[in-house]
């Protein structure tokens, strides 16, 4: 069993302490997470609008992405995206006559998780925009305002308290799931403590550390959310 002096050296942040290698996959992480997250958003608010206003070609491709995403299971997805992607990008450049070349590992994990996370963001999104009376939508309209200013003024501050709760579980989600990614071999928190635990065979020390490190994440990520939360439901009556 490891002494509290030997557990102090372990988790140093400098070497030959495995702290600084603990902390860098955790930056790692929140990038990835953060940047998974954001292009998650960005598809969800197109895929919502496409399935609330578009035709019905696109509605059924929207329905197949959606349903398909939420039915692979996670790791299938990324394995399947990350290596079917890349192997696909090269055969095409190969047909045009360019070289091959090497994706870079972290915009894959952002793009293959963003891309998970874009079928879950579509559903709550839609949901919210639903959720809004559409008389308040209407009067916007016969205002004269254009598309992006009463989707700004009006659609936002009004789907943003419905949205919220489910779009904190996202990010839960895809903080959690970014451990996945090690399976392919890009380093952040999972595959670090991994490391850590392989070279000096203190297992539980490096895996109890990782999970203070996540739950960290989570407690953060919890006031940074209830503090959005109170200010888009600001002058919004409080439950009982």
């Amino acid at each position: 069993m490891a002494t509290s002096s030997s557990i102090v050296e372990l988790l140093s942040p400098y070497p030959p302490g495995w702290g600084g290698v603990l902390l860098a996959g955790a930056a790692s992480t929140i990038l990835i997470s953060l940047g998974a997250y954001v292009f998650g958003i960005l598809i969800g608010l197109t895929g919502a609008t496409g399935k609330l206003k578009g035709s019905r070609a696109v509605v059924t491709l929207l329905d197949f992405y959606t349903t398909a995403v939420r039915a692979i299971p996670e790791l299938i997805l990324i394995i399947g995206l990350y290596y079917a992607g890349t192997d696909g990008i090269n055969r095409m450049l190969s047909t045009l006559g360019f070289p091959s070349i090497e994706i870079n590992g972290f915009l894959a994990a952002v793009v293959v998780l963003g891309i998970v996370q874009g079928a879950y963001m579509i559903e709550v999104l839609r949901g919210a925009i639903l959720a809004i009376p559409i008389g308040q939508i209407e009067a916007a309209s016969a205002f004269g305002m254009r598309p992006w200013l009463r989707f700004r003024r009006v659609v936002l501050p009004a789907l943003m308290p419905n949205a919220l709760p489910g779009m904190a579980n996202l990010w839960m989600s895809v903080t959690k799931d970014s451990a996945l990614i090690a399976v392919v071999g890009y380093q952040e928190l999972a595959l670090a403590t991994r490391l850590a635990a392989g070279n000096t065979k203190h297992y539980f020390l490096f895996f109890l550390a990782a999970a203070v490190l996540y739950l960290a994440i989570t407690l953060v990520s919890n006031v940074v959310f209830g503090g959005l939360e109170t200010h888009f439901r600001r002058g919004q009556p409080k439950s009982a």
